[in-house]
């Protein structure tokens, strides 16, 4: 696995317009990193709850203790991924039930000019962090984009004038996966 990168595709379930990302990574990097990866090219915060999904099978930190889990920090992502075309799921935030679906798109020949993991591609803003899921989400943008509504000037306070859903920068991004923990504040 060492001479390969999966390229992998990740969207944000049930919501339209999309909001995706094209990332390369190593295939033999562990779910939990693969999660803090994650976090930071979709752009959440990492403050809350996730977990992996494949074939009825779920995935997560053994910390969280949830029963019929398999420790997230002893499996491989290419455990999961093996051909291209391979499917997850991924959780995050078990009360507005972010889901994402993740596609191994490419195998690719390993190429030591690529720095991994890299974001190659995206589009659109993750939305905020609990906004009430995909439909609480698209209230939000409802809101935003009209000034009159009564609960607009509300949600410009709590969500700041500067929120733009359709705001995506890959040098960004990029950035933060050569940080530590791949840019992810991590909670141990």
């Amino acid at each position: 696995m060492k001479n390969q990168i999966y390229q992998i595709h990740i969207s944000l379930i049930d919501f339209k317009p999309r909001i995706w990302r094209r990332i390369l990574i190593h295939p033999d990097i562990l779910l939990v990193d693969f999660h803090r990866i994650i976090q930071t090219v979709m752009g959440w915060t990492n403050s809350h709850l996730h977990q992996f999904e494949k074939d009825r099978a779920f995935y997560a930190p053994n910390e969280l203790e949830i029963e019929d889990t398999a420790d997230s920090r002893k499996i491989k992502v290419n455990k999961l991924l093996k051909k291209e075309n391979d499917r997850i799921k991924y959780e995050y935030d078990f009360g507005d039930g972010w889901r994402h679906d993740i596609v191994l798109e490419k195998i690719l020949p390993f190429d030591s000019a690529i720095q991994l993991p890299v974001c190659i591609k995206g589009k659109r803003n993750c939305p905020p962090e609990d906004c009430g899921g995909i439909w609480g989400y698209a209230d939000l943008l409802e809101i935003i984009s009209t000034p009159r509504h009564k609960e607009y000037k509300e949600m410009i306070d709590w969500l700041g004038e500067d929120f733009d859903p359709n705001y995506f920068d890959l040098d960004e991004i990029n950035e933060m996966l050569q940080e530590e923990n791949y840019g992810c504040l991590w909670l141990d």
